[in-house]
């Protein structure tokens, strides 16, 4: 599924380099729920960002589905994120006047909502344990609201590929369990590949595969 050979990021600020990620090659099969661990700093946000096209690396190449990120052109980069990427950010990157609802129909909205697309949005919503809150705006939510807000705006669309940073940073750890759960649940259910970003180790269970980050390159090897 996804293939990163070589990587590496440097981030430049006028004269000063800063080495994000070193040469870094990993691989992450389909339908693997993984783990993308590391101290802050460790350039483990960066490589999400990069498998993700929100970035684009210095060098080295990143393929996903067999298709190389760096021979897109801006608008297949646009493309690839609106079609096959469910983003969860920690932030959970909600617009404060709009609805539960009308917020995981956010990604539709270019294309206009349709009303099967309504439905389908209250009901992941009711799944996730919002069925009474769907008229609710983000400063009526708790945290562990809002993060299943998020959720169900990223899988509404059944992605290939789910990119999860920190996404239960803002959160206690009874949410945070919750919330991993809600996402394994559903991402197994879609069959998606799940990548999330943490410094978290306890949240790993025995089949997950796990990518350790130290400084910019892979700390252990990895399955390959």
């Amino acid at each position: 599924m996804i293939h990163v050979e070589r990587v590496s990021k440097v981030h430049r600020r006028g004269e000063l380099e800063v080495c994000a990620l070193r040469e870094i090659s990993c691989h992450i099969p389909a339908g693997a729920f993984t783990f993308i661990l590391g101290p802050s700093g460790s350039g483990k946000s960066t490589l999400l960002y990069l498998i993700g096209a929100l970035d684009q690396p210095s060098s080295g190449e990143i393929r996903v589905g067999g298709i190389s990120l760096q021979n897109m052109t801006r608008a297949d980069r646009d493309a690839y994120r609106r079609k096959d990427v469910g983003f969860v950010f920690q932030n959970f990157n909600l617009l404060a006047n709009l609805t539960a609802v009308e917020n995981v129909l956010i990604p539709f909205l270019p294309s206009g909502v349709s009303a099967g697309q309504k439905r389908a949005a209250a009901d992941l919503l009711d799944r996730l344990g919002l069925g009474a809150r769907l008229d609710h705006r983000p400063a009526q939510l708790s945290g562990g609201e809002q993060q299943r807000v998020a959720i169900a705006r990223a899988l509404l669309k059944r992605p290939k590929l789910v990119l999860a940073d920190e996404p239960t940073g803002e959160l206690d750890s009874v949410n945070s369990l919750a919330i991993l759960q809600d996402l394994r649940d559903l991402c197994q259910e879609h069959g998606s590949t799940v990548v999330i970003v943490t410094h978290e180790q306890e949240y790993v269970q025995g089949n997950d595969l796990v990518v350790r980050i130290r400084d910019g390159r892979v700390a252990e090897p990895v399955p390959a």
